[in-house]
């Protein structure tokens, strides 16, 4: 099996789409259905169904994706053991970051980066915290920066870098605004606009209401911050955002509640060989670390 039949397969597979996996790719689709076909004849047995535009996984396709997956990354992994052998700090990077990070916290920690290390390529892809760390898993990745899940996956090796503190904010002109000192069940009889429900972020918001026993209220959500943000300052319900976005239209809230903070990091995969540009992205990271971070205990 050659690697870019392998790469036009899981090209394919993810995007459920010989077209979109040929933009991906950057091919005609006539070259993407060319490798799968090069790939079926090899195996003997065909890779997708193909039904009208849908395409999906025949019982092979599904056997193999896995595997293609690991030889992949297996390949990925023995260049870049071999690249590394000559010290210099080049070739391509793919790196992962949420757009929250990407917008308010790497931007500095980037232009150093490619100033110190003008021969690497970087790659990178915006992404949600969630699609980040699978991203990682998958091998599809090298670096991932985002939101730290509250219980990572045992394969990652997740580094806290900032930690962000949570606040119960709305709009200036918001009944809630008025108000001093709430208790925590006042804010559940008032609407919220809130991360979406599978991201960290809200399963770090859940788990505190759920430990006062309570419910959270009905929410508007999206995973986007600043979207969150223009909502809440909007008046259409309370939100919980970093302090570094709270200054200007909204109003912090006073609530009787310990406060809320969570992690943001990278995350690598322990079985990985990381290139020498991965590892000099990692120690300007780590020198980045804020005490808060240093002192963050899961």
């Amino acid at each position: 099996m050659d690697t870019q039949s392998l790469q036009a397969f899981l090209a394919v597979a993810d995007n459920g789409s010989f077209s979109r996996a040929a933009e991906q790719l950057h091919l005609t689709q006539p070259a993407v259905s060319k490798r799968i076909a090069v790939l079926e004849g090899q195996i003997d047995a065909r890779l997708f169904d193909r039904i009208g535009r849908r395409v999906a996984l025949t019982e092979a396709g599904r056997l193999l994706l896995p595997r293609a997956r690991r030889i992949l990354v297996m390949v990925d992994d023995s260049r870049r053991a071999l690249g590394n052998l000559s010290g210099d700090i080049a070739g391509r990077l793919t790196l992962a970051t949420s757009h929250h990070l990407g917008l308010h916290r790497l931007p500095p920690l980037l232009e150093r980066y490619t100033r110190c290390h003008p021969e690497v390529r970087l790659d990178l892809h915006f992404l949600d915290s969630e699609q980040a760390y699978q991203g990682v898993l998958d091998g599809e990745l090298e670096i991932a920066a985002a939101t730290l899940a509250p219980h990572p996956d045992s394969q990652l090796e997740t580094v806290p870098v900032w930690v962000d503190r949570l606040c119960f904010v709305c709009a200036k002109g918001h009944p809630l605004a008025r108000r001093r000192c709430l208790a925590l069940h006042e804010l559940c009889d008032h609407a919220a606009v809130l991360p979406g429900p599978l991201t960290f972020t809200r399963t770090l918001i859940e788990s505190r209401f759920a430990t006062a026993g309570l419910d959270l209220p009905e929410a508007i959500s999206t995973n986007y911050l600043e979207t969150l943000k223009m909502m809440a300052s909007i008046g259409l319900g309370w939100s919980l955002l970093p302090e570094s976005m709270v200054a200007g239209e909204l109003h912090e809230l006073d609530v009787d509640h310990p406060p809320i903070h969570r992690p943001l990091g990278y995350l690598v995969h322990r079985s990985r060989t990381l290139s020498n540009a991965a590892r000099a992205m990692l120690d300007m990271l780590d020198a980045a670390r804020t005490p808060e971070a240093l002192a963050w205990r899961e």
